[in-house]
């Protein structure tokens, strides 16, 4: 339809543009001056008229000075019945009905009937379209794949060994159904893959169908729902309809917290859109019919808030977690994101993959095109290990701001600032090493201290967040050490410090007094699937205490902070003052510069970690 509604605007464009075309062409013709018959005849006898152009009761004089004139005469009369004596003018005659404008009348009378004819035939097109549209409102809008040429396999997915073990079961369900049946077991429902953004669980769920080799039909949970109380519902009964017709295959619904929150939330009654699409959603999938080997993906990385009727036995039977990958899992991911890239000899997977704690496979993907980019920008063939380095500088610290120059004053402070976080950061026995220490500003901050672990850590102690809180307060510490005074550069530090030191009271039970008790996780009302508020489930007395446990955290991190600090004065005024001359250090030159202090004092300062101050 919008193939032909196309087609008809460009006729009614050309129509237009000819009657356009036509109309300049009228208007650009000479225009001739129209005289009286006998004025005419008058110039004819005295001679100033070189010839006549007779058609029809037209006549059209040519003047000896190349002047044309026009005038008429009677129809049945002759040029000589008027006294015009032939032998002192030329006289043509041309035949009134040749046709040569009879067809330009004929386009100038009927086109505004042409182009009135199609503006309303596109109109009724159009009104014809709306209808189609209004009928298909309720239609499920999924997309299909899974039968296209480049399908997604499990050798496609880096990493996730248990949540691909545990999918392999399913496209052995969806390969030998027979096998499966035979023993009486029964195909599951549905398979809840949840984790956080990035860890692939889309690219798993497509890797199941394409293993499967079963057609896939994909749609979001926010598709399901519009302003109109049963549209959700209808989408819903028309894509499980599609799917049973395409069984064996497989629904994915991503985001499926957008329909799958828990019922029960409106606050003001009536119709609820998005709980009568879940409602449909738990029918089709544990309705009365049976036999149907359609499975049910769904994508969330908010598990928590999804309704109990969802994740009960029959409905989502299998749930997958995906975390972050571990170290090994990174390699794996950069060398299938790195596979189709020209790389150089001196790559060094492994190298990245340590660099990058924490991240996601998104994250990993997205470094790798950064690392690309910024070898395409250097106009190099190949993409090298320090074009690697970049792009993690850049996707884990932000972007470099030469343009953001400090004054003397301002770099110095920043350069004694990030000093004090690298000497705590290597002198503390539960902080990472010192990876690099800049004073060039990325993004927000002025200033950057990077440290990394030396291999993936799942459990910390107590002691190992007061060393963390007292590395935060080492840069404001080492201001206040070496200029008197404190300024506004460590605002990010004390937000980390201050809220590490409260989820260690109210989150993981390490207080003193309060020490094996939570706050804060309150089973109040729910709004939208979550709580209206964060709810308080400890008095006054209590959330007293928990401030002044906070606090005592906070000084005494502090204290030792300005202790290590104070004892090894030297090595802090050598890194600030490297700092200033070259900007960066890296970690290597960081370890030399320290050692060579080392080596000049009597006695190697030996520190211990903040004496935990809790139970």
């Amino acid at each position: 339809m919008k193939k032909s509604n196309r087609t008809i605007l460009y006729v009614i464009a050309g129509l237009l543009l000819l009657g356009a075309v036509i109309s300049f062409s009228a208007a650009g013709t000479t225009k001739v001056a129209d005289v009286t018959l006998s004025q005419a005849i008058e110039q004819i006898n005295k001679g100033e008229v070189d010839n006549v152009v007779v058609e029809g009761e037209t006549l059209t004089l040519t003047l000896k000075d190349g002047t044309k004139e026009q005038t008429f005469k009677e129809p049945s009369a002759n040029i000589k019945d008027y006294g015009i004596d032939p032998t002192k003018v030329k006289v043509e005659t041309k035949n009134p009905n040749d046709g040569s404008g009879r067809w330009l009348d004929i386009v100038l009378a009927f086109l505004p009937i042409i182009i009135i004819i199609g503006f309303f035939y596109f109109m009724m097109r159009q009104a014809q379209g709306s209808n189609n549209q209004a009928m298909s409102f309720g239609k499920s809008r999924a997309r299909v794949f899974g039968l296209e040429k480049g399908k997604v396999t499990f050798a496609d997915v880096a990493g996730a060994i248990e949540a691909k073990t545990e999918l392999q079961e399913i496209v052995e369900f969806l390969k030998y159904p027979q096998k499966f049946e035979a023993l009486g077991a029964k195909i599951p429902k549905g398979v809840l893959l949840f984790g956080s953004p990035g860890t692939g669980k889309t690219l798993l769920a497509r890797a199941v169908a394409g293993e499967a080799n079963v057609p896939f039909f994909s749609i979001s949970g926010s598709e399901f729902v519009e302003m109109f109380v049963g549209v959700g519902a209808s989408r819903v009964r028309d894509l499980f309809g599609k799917a049973k017709k395409n069984a064996p295959c497989i629904i994915f619904i991503d985001e499926i917290d957008a329909v799958g929150r828990q019922r029960g939330t409106g606050l003001g009654g009536g119709h609820d859109e998005r709980e009568q699409t879940l409602n449909q959603i738990l029918v089709e999938m544990d309705g009365f019919e049976q036999g149907t080997n359609v499975i049910v993906m769904a994508a969330t990385n908010r598990p928590d808030v999804l309704d109990p009727a969802l994740l009960r036995p029959g409905r989502f039977d299998r749930r997958v977690t995906l975390d972050l990958p571990d170290m090994k899992a990174r390699e794996e991911i950069l060398g299938v994101h790195t596979a189709k890239k020209p790389l150089a000899n001196d790559i060094d997977l492994a190298e990245i993959a340590r660099k990058t704690p924490g991240v996601s496979g998104a994250d990993l993907a997205n470094i790798a095109n950064e690392a690309a980019i910024y070898a395409a920008r250097h106009d190099r063939k190949k993409v090298s290990q320090a074009d690697f380095h970049e792009a993690v500088e850049k996707v884990a610290l932000g972007p470099e701001r030469k343009s953001h120059v400090l004054n003397e004053k301002e770099k110095k402070i920043t350069a004694f600032h990030e000093a004090g976080h690298a000497i705590l950061s290597h002198l503390l026995p539960n902080c990472n090493p010192v990876h690099k220490v800049s004073i060039v500003s990325r993004g927000m901050a002025g200033g950057v201290t990077w440290s990394l672990p030396i291999e993936d850590k799942h459990m910390h102690s107590v002691s190992d967040f007061m060393d963390d809180i007292a590395m935060s307060l080492g840069g404001r510490t080492a201001e206040k050490i070496v200029f008197g005074e404190i300024t506004t550069g460590a605002e990010s530090d004390l937000r980390h410090a201050n809220g590490l030191a409260r989820r260690m009271i109210t989150e993981y039970g390490m207080g003193k007094d309060l020490n094996n008790q939570v706050f804060g996780h309150s089973e109040g009302s729910v709004f939208l699937g979550r709580t209206f508020s964060e709810g308080r489930n400890y008095s006054e007395e209590v959330a007293a205490k928990i401030d002044e446990e906070v606090a005592k955290i906070i000084k005494k991190a502090s204290a030792h902070a300005e202790d290590v600090i104070s004892k090894n004065r030297a090595k802090l005024d050598l890194i600030a003052n490297t700092l200033l001359e070259k900007e960066t250090i890296e970690g290597k030159d960081f370890e030399k510069l320290i050692d060579d202090v080392d080596k000049k004092a009597p006695k190697k300062d030996t520190e211990t970690a903040v004496e935990p101050e809790t139970a």
